[in-house]
């Protein structure tokens, strides 16, 4: 029950009271699902302030720059985590034992392997086709190989979260593997989920420093809260469809320019500024609201202060060069000049354009040997985790409805229809 309630003067004669919410953290939130019956909705397109469930998975504070998983800093997650304890504390809501920890690990190595009827599933692709492209269809495919999960059941539905996820990142090497005209390496059962990643990748087992860096990275973006994806995926499973579909889905989402492939855009831009002698020409270039550059990498939709996860991806990047010597890297000194001289300018202070988590994941990404084609695919990877628990949250909700957001009409009214031979 709510304590307070809010009134909403509708005409002289129509009030509308409200129940208010008011959450863990973050604005109260104003229950509107009545107004329907006072024959009033209301108008918010792309849900700027719009509350789509509930939810105690993850929560992002954009004033202060928090991130929390479960009630946990993404910091020390960044920090110290595995990614096996990431995968437990988003489905349970709490940090694993150590021996919670090891059955996830051994299961997530247990169910790493693939049907090899599925290798023929990616024989439709031609090799320059999109990674993303292919991870939709070997997600829909193993569906079939999976079979019906009981939506009812939460031992049904744990069990398809942990395949699914042991499976994505031979998925995602698949994926690679076959847009380079290579055969696919099947999982090594003596890595770890990160390691296992990139040795099916590249064919060689990484070196330890790498494997963190890939950990740190799945860690960082495993969930980001009701963002386009996540909201699509929840959208998807509020019809009752298997968790396939709505995984697809999510990857569909992700695979949009404006949500998924920032990191792929961020890259490109170090490379058109070239030098750390241009940089002034490019931030000008940037503040002036007539030419169409844009800093790629600076800001974020829902981040108003520093992103929290920027700051590991940063520490990532500097490791990874390190690890594989190229700690000199045109792109790196490119990058940490042009974020200082960001930062030490009055334009990008007051409108705190700060870096976010892409400003230098592209360049760790393309230091681990990954491909700008699967930035997208590694990003999936990672936030299959969330879009699973998100998607277990919704379904194990009993009161759960599917989605059916309304509109604003504003095309023509009723008319009649004219015969085609009269018009």
């Amino acid at each position: 029950m709510a304590d307070k309630h809010a009134k909403l003067q509708l005409t002289t004669e129509n009030t509308a009271e409200l129940p208010i919410y008011q959450p863990t953290y973050g604005n109260d939130v104003i229950d509107v699902r009545t107004l329907g019956t006072h024959q009033y909705y209301t108008f918010d397109p792309g849900y700027l302030a719009t509350a789509s469930c509930e939810s105690k998975i993850t929560f992002i504070d954009g004033a202060e720059g928090i991130l929390l998983y479960g009630g946990y800093a993404i910091e020390p997650l960044a920090e110290k985590a595995q990614f096996s304890e990431i995968i437990y504390l988003l489905n349970h809501g709490e940090l694993p034992s150590q021996t919670q920890n090891e059955q996830i690990q051994q299961k997530l190595l247990q169910l790493a392997t693939v049907p090899t009827n599925l290798h023929k599933v990616l024989a439709g692709f031609t090799n320059d086709a999109h990674p993303m492209a292919m991870l939709m269809a070997l997600v829909t495919a193993y569906q079939s190989h999976y079979g019906t999960v009981d939506l009812n059941s939460v031992d049904a539905r744990e069990a398809a979260i942990i395949d699914l996820i042991a499976k994505m990142p031979t998925f995602a090497a698949m994926c690679y593997r076959h847009s380079v005209g290579k055969d696919f390496i099947a999982p090594d059962a003596n890595l770890g989920y990160a390691a296992n990643f990139l040795y099916m990748m590249t064919g060689e087992k990484p070196q330890a420093e790498l494997a963190l860096a890939m950990n740190r990275l799945f860690v960082l973006h495993a969930d980001h809260e009701q963002n386009a994806s996540t909201s699509t995926v929840r959208m998807v499973g509020s019809t009752g469809s298997n968790p396939f579909a709505a995984i697809t889905s999510g990857i569909a989402a992700l695979w949009g320019p404006a949500h998924g492939g920032a990191n792929e855009a961020c890259l490109n831009m170090l490379r058109e500024i070239g030098s750390v002698e241009k940089i002034p020409e490019f931030i000008a270039k940037a503040k002036d609201k007539k030419d169409p550059f844009r800093l790629m990498g600076f800001g974020h939709r829902v981040y108003k202060n520093r992103d929290p996860r920027a700051t590991f991806m940063k520490i990532s990047c500097d490791e990874v060069l390190k690890a594989t010597g190229n700690n000199n890297s045109p792109l790196l000194a490119v990058a940490t000049e042009l974020e200082k001289t960001a930062l030490a300018d009055p334009y990008f202070q007051e409108r705190k354009l700060f870096p976010n988590v892409d400003f230098f994941s592209g360049i760790t990404q393309t230091a681990l040997g990954i491909p700008e084609s699967m930035f997208t695919v590694v990003f999936s990877l990672a936030r299959t985790t969330g879009w699973l628990a998100q998607w277990n949250e919704l379904i194990s909700d009993p009161k759960h409805k599917i989605y059916r957001p309304r509109q604003l009409y504003t095309g023509p009214k009723e008319r009649e229809y004219v015969p085609l031979e009269q018009r």
